[in-house]
């Protein structure tokens, strides 16, 4: 509005100046006064329309612009003929003149909306395909720069709804899988413990058998214990619920602590686990624990992966600004069509499965790698498997 009453006061001052040196002070003035009432006017029309909510065509909007601008120069005109500042011959002519625009302008305005309209159209109804559950439709728009910022949100909006729609989709599939891979898990030694216990209780196991009986539920109850243990973690872990205890880490120290540690279990099974340390330039920034634990599955996992006689190889190196360690086999390898999910929860391999665990290790390793800011995968190697992942230092 406050622009509106600016326009009009140029207006009448305008007309004031170019008046003046012809026909004096007074028509000058009078001149002022009778643009200014009558923009006045022609701008009230123009607001009423704007903020009428009249749910007519936009091409009708327009063609009540012209015929609103048209409206105040005949006014003006005709009123100062009356006011004699003109010979009426002279205002006809300018009448004549102004209705012959007039006539121009309309087919103007018609022209000029025409691709608009058409535009305005064609967004409509991308967005009410998009409603009705189509994602690959885009709105294209060129006629005015506001309708194509109004088509690239459109597509943006469209193109963002498709994305959350596939991690949606994604996220359920994960969840059907999970829930699947759960029962699958819990129902051996569910199973299992059922009949040992039913066979206890029918008196259906001698005195020799019972120990070997409850060392067997034993074994199945903590393995129940540590996957719901894993899975309590591995959500914690992605609901960034843990606390991280973040200070400076000796990895070479750390590595050979846990290749210390891990040494009986592989030399039980004919494993030979070493470590390759050649000393890094700084320490890495960590929460030594979840490190340890990265550690301790990936050679429990090569371990399990080894036959007797093979090797296990723990390598940590400088990468710039990065820590690089590596566990290396010389095991079976990962099968290709399963080297995209190894670190999916649950994925294991059909090779592992008779190695039992609930497939858990991987997905929490890459949590807690991720949670430092690094990353893990799997190297390309000839023979074996080669997992690496780096933090930063």
């Amino acid at each position: 509005m406050t622009r509106s009453l600016a326009v009009v006061v140029a207006a009448g001052a305008l007309s004031a100046l170019m008046i003046w040196p012809v026909y004096g002070a007074h028509p000058a003035l009078v001149t002022a006064a009778l643009v200014a009432g009558v923009s006045t006017a022609g701008l009230a029309v123009a607001h009423a329309l704007a903020g009428r909510r009249s749910g007519r065509p936009l091409r009708n909007r327009f063609v009540v612009v012209v015929a609103t601008a048209v409206g105040v120069i005949l006014a003006s005109v005709l009123a100062t003929a009356e006011l004699m500042f003109v010979s009426n011959h002279d205002a006809l002519m300018v009448s004549a003149i102004v209705l012959a625009a007039a006539l121009v302008a309309f087919r103007a305005a018609q022209v000029a909306s025409s691709r608009l309209v058409a535009e305005v159209a064609s967004i409509r109804d991308v967005l009410r395909a998009v409603g009705t559950g189509k994602r690959d439709p885009r709105a294209e728009a060129g006629a005015a720069s506001e309708l194509a910022e109004l088509a690239a949100e459109a597509n943006a909006m469209i193109e963002q709804l498709a994305q959350e729609e596939y991690r949606r989709d994604a996220a359920d599939s994960a969840s059907r899988n999970l829930v699947a891979s759960i029962s699958h898990d819990l129902r051996t030694p569910i199973t299992s413990l059922r009949l040992m216990v039913d066979a206890i209780e029918d008196d259906l196991v001698d005195a020799d058998n019972l120990a070997r009986y409850l060392a067997t539920m034993r074994t199945h109850v903590t393995a129940l214990g540590s996957m719901i243990d894993d899975l309590f973690e591995l959500s914690r872990l992605e609901a960034g619920d843990l606390e991280w205890s973040m200070r400076k880490v000796e990895l070479c120290e750390l590595v050979e602590e846990t290749v210390a540690a891990m040494r009986v279990e592989a030399e039980a099974k004919g494993v030979a686990v070493t470590a390759e340390l050649p000393g890094l330039p700084r320490p890495a920034r960590g929460d030594p624990e979840k490190l340890q634990r990265v550690l301790f599955n990936l050679i429990r996992n090569a371990i399990h992966h080894t036959p007797a006689d093979g090797s296990v190889t723990v390598r940590a190196e400088a990468a710039g600004e990065w820590v690089e360690v590596e566990v290396a086999d010389t095991g079976e390898g990962i099968p290709t069509e399963e080297r995209d999910s190894i670190f999916e929860p649950f994925v294991r391999g059909e090779a592992s499965r008779p190695q039992g665990g609930a497939g858990l290790g991987m997905a929490i390793s890459r949590a807690i790698v991720e949670a430092h800011g690094g990353r893990i995968w799997l190297a390309d190697s000839e023979a074996g498997t080669r997992v690496r992942f780096v933090i930063p230092t």
